[in-house]
């Protein structure tokens, strides 16, 4: 069996790297993804023949991550599937991409089905599209920034150690007005946000904020995905400050996201008003995921 042990900050290095060797643009594939919502998801990672393995849930129930990194693909993917045969639980593979199915056919005729997972799909747009709002249908957007722009007193500035205080105080005001008793899905959100607010520099991570009349409004944290695609983590903004979101989306863009091609803005999980506010910005590709599952033996 695999030696499946809780992720760590020094296990970083390595994952990244075999994430680099898969070069995959789903929003998954990065270590502060796996890390700030390990505690959640109750995910653990293994390693062994050059690939990165993990697994997901606890008392029975699991999915695994299609592996990562530079050994045998196929030999990675028959260690899980003996690894849940091995436990008596169900084997479900999480994160496959549309263009794999076709591999994993080939490689295991017959031997799995295949859900569409759409709650999950990323929403991934050009780095130009973001940054101009160019064109009829985002009208209403460089409307709602030109709005924000009206008032003076604005700013944007980068996260660093000198200010990240600022974003944490806001974060917890925006839980205080917006998170509803009982809303587990945005208690849990809020706990990955701390995570990734207390361990910003050993994350790599990067991030912008919106200032006006000297205090936060909104701020984004974010980083390199892959050789030309950027993720968007969290993005947090004041409802009544008209424009906020669509111009922290914008600047953050604007000044860290120019050498590369893509952002990934992450999946919508579900939630329907985050779906039509993804939506709004017409993703150039909508990266659909898949649950692989063994078939039931007859």
């Amino acid at each position: 069996m695999l030696d499946f042990k809780e992720i760590e900050l020094k296990d970083k290095d390595w994952i990244e790297q075999s994430f680099r060797e898969s070069d995959l643009q789903g929003c998954e594939y990065v270590f502060t993804s796996v890390y700030i919502w390990r505690k959640i998801y109750r995910t653990k990672v293994a390693r062994k023949n050059g690939m990165c393995f993990f697994q997901s849930g606890a008392d029975g129930h699991y999915r695994y991550a299609l592996p990562t990194g530079n050994g045998d693909l196929k030999e990675a993917i028959q260690l899980i599937m003996d690894e849940a045969k091995e436990r008596g639980v169900k084997f479900v593979m999480r994160g496959v991409m549309e263009h794999q199915i076709p591999q994993l056919e080939e490689w295991f005729p017959g031997m799995f089905t295949f859900d569409l997972r759409r709650d999950e799909s990323d929403y991934i747009y050009t780095v130009k599209k973001l940054s101009t709002l160019a064109g009829k249908k985002l009208h209403g957007k460089r409307n709602h920034i030109h709005r924000f722009q009206d008032t003076d007193d604005w700013e944007y500035q980068p996260i660093s150690q000198s200010n990240i205080a600022d974003c944490v105080e806001m974060n917890r005001e925006w839980v205080a007005r917006y998170v509803e008793e009982g809303d587990d899905s945005l208690k849990e959100e809020s706990e990955a946000v701390m995570e990734a607010f207390s361990h910003f520099q050993e994350l790599g991570l990067e991030g912008g904020m919106l200032k006006r009349d000297g205090k936060v409004v909104a701020y984004t944290i974010a980083e390199p995905l892959n050789s030309n695609t950027y993720v968007i983590h969290i993005e947090k903004a004041f409802y009544d400050v008209q424009g906020a979101y669509p111009m922290i989306n914008q600047q953050f863009v604007l000044h860290n996201c120019q050498e590369y091609e893509y952002v990934n803005r992450e999946e919508d999980a579900g939630d329907e008003g985050l779906r039509r506010a993804k939506l709004s910005y017409y993703p150039d590709i909508l990266l659909d995921k898949y649950n692989v599952t063994l078939k039931e033996e007859e």
